[in-house]
């Protein structure tokens, strides 16, 4: 009478998703991991036009650090 019941869903506990990672990545319709480029920042006086136009553009991560991010971003 005075017991509780437990709740017996399958389901295991959520999993958190890094916001930092989450902010600073984006993916892909194929699943690659989508970043953009360092070193556009500061010090750009230095850097020549190639190099700063190229640094605009957005780079894909590489697959040792892609197994690194898919733990970060559980829901990715």
């Amino acid at each position: 009478m005075g017991k509780k019941q437990k709740n017996k869903s399958s389901k295991g506990g959520k999993l958190k998703t890094n916001k930092s990672v989450h902010k600073r990545f984006r993916v892909t319709r194929s699943g690659k991991f989508k970043k953009m480029r360092a070193g556009k920042r500061h010090l750009l006086q230095g850097k020549s036009s190639k190099r700063k136009r190229h640094l605009r553009k957005s780079d894909l991560v590489s697959s040792a650090m892609e197994t690194q991010l898919r733990r970060l971003l559980p829901y990715a």
